[in-house]
């Protein structure tokens, strides 16, 4: 700790009251540097004049990947990296980091009425709890192991809440999927995902966050949803929320696992309709702490990973987590109103194919549409409705050869429905019309306004991007991932000669160098086949403008434990910050610059002890510690890094 005499602790406070301040995990910074001496009263009218000293950056330092030598931090959150910054004296300050979490899954958490819930619990339409009676014995309500999107957000006129002592906070958390049944059955997408708004009380001193209450939002006006994943905070203070690998309507009905979901959100197995899903849903925070949804329906019906919103309200770049996936850019009518506005997909022109390759970009207009308008036609069409699809070549001029989820596919648009091809059979239509459809999961989006780059993370770079199957695109790889940049400009047109209304349009894709995943030769000795100090299979992005820092998390079959990444786009450092429990995903980041003075990064984790091939050496040691951490596999954190210490 610091060893400080009355001026310098008084001008260490003045420098640190302008640097982006992580909160202290239940000690103010007030106290915590007062503790560092044992001068009297910091406003000594006798202490010497300070003088003024700014902040100036920020970094942070890298932990060391744990190992089998300690086995409980493979089995847990583990935080042992530092935030360090700089001033303008060129004096330094680490803030040593860790974890706080909010909850567990399956833990009972206050309902603020007096009672209690189950965190990440499943609930169908009506209300009712949805009951795993796969071991009778045992039966209890469905709780997802797999949290992922979270925003974090501060309301302008916040309602008092009974426990809330200082400054009222909400964070919205969607639950992905429920991974397995008591059981042991598999889940994935059997469920109606849920989603859920935590009020938070703010310490003013110290920014820790408590949960006071947890209110499921109700999804019954939205027809439920369908497998949320990655979320974003939209520029107006409302969570963007997603639906990936939107069900095919062509095969949906007919599939068990659709019927299975239907039978769980309806009580019918034939109820559901496919249409009903893939689209941008958007939740509205009360300060009650309640929340209400809608679902955009004109922004494509896509495998939507992540929706960034530019700084213009209008402009959102869309991820696409699928085989076959395009980049997808809607531009709204109206700021802050996604309810209508014109739908493009990306052309991509080679410029590389050497590694994760690089391109310029065009862009096709796709069609312009209300979401009311897509809505009633998802009310009331069928795939055969749409398009007249085909998986072997009916050796019709009429029909356009497509690759769709990594397979050849003929497609002929019915006539008059356009505007339903392009809205509720994206995917097809984008190809069909000539857009670059062959990217592989590309999921996180994000931006830097400063430099006004967007931010992509293709979690794998293989199959569709390197077999060379679809019009123009052939790359190398790897199968590790990488991170690409994409510059934004103004003044651009579309591929028909039309001027797009949006000053934040992609002109040109290439991967950042330090963010390129290296697939090993051979297994490390831990199992790990991807190298462990890259990042492996990004997933999660987010970028912090005051720390110009782009946070990248993991969703890796190729480390043994996946990481929170941290990689400053000033000096090219990238900085190892988090290590997730064996198998699980980094899911949850946000960076939040400031909120009453504190700066938070949030983080979860989903499907601890998903057990891969890479996890042959260290599960037997594993296993047990990771189920005993983590309610036996069910149980899965939401929470925040948090500063630990200040030191010199």
């Amino acid at each position: 700790m610091l060893d400080l005499n009355q001026a310098n602790r008084r001008r260490l406070l003045k420098m640190l009251g302008g640097a982006p301040m992580l909160p202290i995990g239940g000690v103010s910074l007030a106290a915590l540097l007062a503790g560092c001496n044992s001068g009297d009263d910091d406003d000594d009218d006798s202490a010497p004049p300070v003088a003024p000293v700014t902040f100036k950056s920020a970094s942070f330092t890298s932990m060391a990947a744990p190992s089998l030598s300690q086995p409980e931090l493979m089995a847990r959150t583990t935080v042992a990296s530092a935030l360090e910054l700089t001033f303008s004296d060129g004096s330094k300050r680490s803030v040593e980091l860790g974890y706080e979490p909010f909850f567990m899954t399956g833990d009972a958490v206050p309902d603020g009425k007096g009672g209690t819930v189950v965190a990440g619990g499943y609930y169908n339409l009506a209300g009712a709890p949805i009951v795993d009676n796969s071991v009778p014995a045992k039966a209890r309500q469905f709780f997802s192991n797999c949290p992922d999107g979270m925003s974090l957000l501060s309301l302008s006129e916040p309602t008092k809440v009974a426990g809330v002592a200082g400054n009222a906070l909400y964070a919205v958390v969607q639950f992905e999927y429920q991974s397995m049944d008591q059981a042991g059955k598999d889940m994935y997408g059997l469920l109606p995902s849920q989603i859920a708004v935590l009020t938070l009380s703010q310490d003013p001193n110290t920014g820790k966050l408590s949960l006071v209450k947890y209110h499921t939002v109700d999804t019954s006006s939205v027809h439920g949803l369908w497998i949320t994943c990655g979320a974003s905070l939209s520029p107006w203070n409302t969570h963007l929320s997603s639906e990936e690998y939107e069900p095919d309507a062509t095969t949906a009905k007919a599939s068990s696992s659709f019927q299975a979901y239907s039978q769980n959100l309806y009580g019918d197995p034939a109820k559901a309709n496919p249409y009903h899903y893939g689209h941008m849903p958007e939740v509205t925070v009360n300060p009650d702490g309640t929340g209400t949804i809608k679902k955009h329906y004109c922004m494509g019906r896509i495998s939507h990973e992540l929706v960034q919103v530019m700084p213009d309200q209008r402009t959102a770049l869309m991820g696409d987590d699928a085989t076959n996936g395009g980049l997808f850019m809607f531009v709204a009518d109206r700021k802050a109103d996604l309810s209508s506005g014109t739908l493009y997909v990306a052309k991509w022109a080679q410029t590389s194919g050497t590694g994760p390759g690089a391109g310029t970009l065009t862009w096709i207009k796709l069609g312009h549409a209300t979401s009311a308008e897509v809505k009633a036609l998802a009310d009331q069409l069928n795939a055969a409705d749409i398009m007249d699809v085909r998986g072997a070549d009916p050796l019709d001029a009429a029909f356009t050869k497509i690759r769709y989820s990594g397979k050849d596919s003929w497609v002929k648009l019915q006539p008059g429905r356009n505007v339903a091809g392009a809205f509720l059979e994206t995917h097809r239509y984008a190809a069909m019309v000539g857009g670059t459809l062959a990217f592989s999961k590309m999921e996180g989006t994000t931006v830097n306004v400063k430099d006004k780059i967007a931010y992509s993370a293709m979690s794998r770079v293989d199959t569709s991007m390197t077999d060379g199957l679809s019009p123009g695109f052939k790359v190398e790889g790897p199968a590790a991932g990488a991170v690409y940049q994409l510059h934004m400009k103004e003044g651009q047109v579309d591929s028909d000669g039309r001027a797009i209304d949006s000053a934040w349009v992609p002109v040109d894709m290439a991967a950042v160098p330090e963010l390129v995943g290296q697939v090993l030769a051979a297994r490390d000795a831990l199992g790990n086949t991807h190298g462990a100090d890259k990042i492996s299979n990004p997933d999660n992005l987010k970028f912090s403008e005051k720390l110009r820092t782009l946070f990248v998390g993991e969703d890796s079959g190729g480390h043994v434990n996946n990481f929170l990444w941290a990689y400053n786009v000033d000096t090219k450092q990238l900085s190892r910050l988090l290590s997730c429990p064996v198998a699980a995903e980094s899911t949850g980041l946000q960076a939040v610059d400031e909120i009453n003075g504190w700066t938070y990064i949030t983080s979860n984790f989903q499907h601890a002890a998903d057990w891969g091939s890479v996890h042959s050496v260290v599960r037997p040691t594993l296993e047990p510690l990771v189920k005993a951490n983590y309610k036996d596999g069910f149980g899965a954190s939401v929470g925040y890094l948090t500063g630990v210490k200040i030191g010199a």
